[in-house]
């Protein structure tokens, strides 16, 4: 059986499929990944998780992940595509630092804040990007206690996050994909990779497009790709989608029009909880 996103599904296995995990250990794995990533980890505690990205030096985003503090090890919740760059990437700039980084056997889990615990986790914690966006889980196991993969989409559709599908590699700023307004960027933290561009977009407001959540009133989204226009321009384009409910990357100028349209339908922006109504 093949879920919304087409993840083979099983009904005894409930984790996300399109997630891994990796293990940090050694005594410099804080300060190796402060100097690299988007976010501070050294504000990382035992039960939270920080969102973060790795950036290529020009500010263009490479992957997202959760951390978490795992007693003598960070784990890291990212895309199992982008696994074994990630080792390979990081690899590179350890130098002299004590810090070992390994793929490990372990899921990813979710589900909102109603769905109790399983028992075979390792860490959790919630979802640190907004309010109501739910726990995330590290388990030993198939995670039989958390959301299925449809079940993560749909709620996370609702709610306007983004997941890996939702970036291009080494083209979306971190900053399209909202990581500044969904905790997933530091203003405090020190340099990292990617920082002087983050930075220079973000204070002088040149963020041209970012990713908003949209709904088609009177149809449904296609499975692949999706134009959104408005009057006769491109200004969009149809990223995660399940039903009537999708992601956008949508240009700035064309937020408020009243004409978009997807497959020449008509479609309208929905504005989360989260995204400040000043920015709107």
């Amino acid at each position: 059986m093949l879920d919304a996103v087409g993840i083979a599904v099983s009904p005894m296995n409930q984790h996300l499929s399109h997630r891994a995990v990796l293990s940090f250990t050694g005594a410099d794995r804080t300060s190796f990944l402060q100097g690299l990533i988007t976010n501070d980890v050294q504000s990382l505690m035992p039960a939270t998780s920080v969102w973060s990205a790795l950036l290529t030096p020009q500010g263009r985003w490479l992957s997202e992940f959760f951390l978490y503090d795992a007693s003598d090890r960070i784990l890291m919740d990212c895309a199992v595509d982008h696994a074994n760059m990630l080792v390979k990437r990081l690899s590179r700039f350890r130098l002299r630092a004590d810090v070992q980084i390994e793929k490990t056997d372990l899921h990813v889990i979710t589900g909102a804040e109603s769905r109790p615990i399983p028992p075979d986790t390792i860490t959790h914690a919630s979802d640190p990007r907004c309010d109501g966006a739910g726990w995330r889980a590290i388990v030993t196991g198939t995670g039989q206690n958390g959301e299925t993969p449809t079940e993560f989409l749909e709620r996370r559709l609702t709610l306007g996050l983004p997941d890996v599908m939702d970036f291009e590699s080494e083209q979306t700023l971190a900053l399209e994909a909202d990581m500044d307004l969904l905790h997933g960027v530091s203003w405090k933290k020190g340099c990292y990779m990617g920082q002087e561009l983050t930075a220079r977009t973000h204070y002088r407001g040149l963020v041209k497009r970012r990713l908003l959540p949209v709904v088609l009133p009177d149809g449904t989204f296609p499975d692949e790709g999706g134009i959104i226009i408005a009057g006769d321009r491109e200004v969009g384009d149809i990223r995660s989608r399940s039903g009537n409910r999708a992601l956008a990357m949508l240009r700035r100028d064309a937020w408020s029009s009243p004409e978009l349209t997807c497959n020449g339908q008509p479609l309208s922006v929905v504005w989360p909880a989260w995204f400040p109504p000043e920015m709107r």
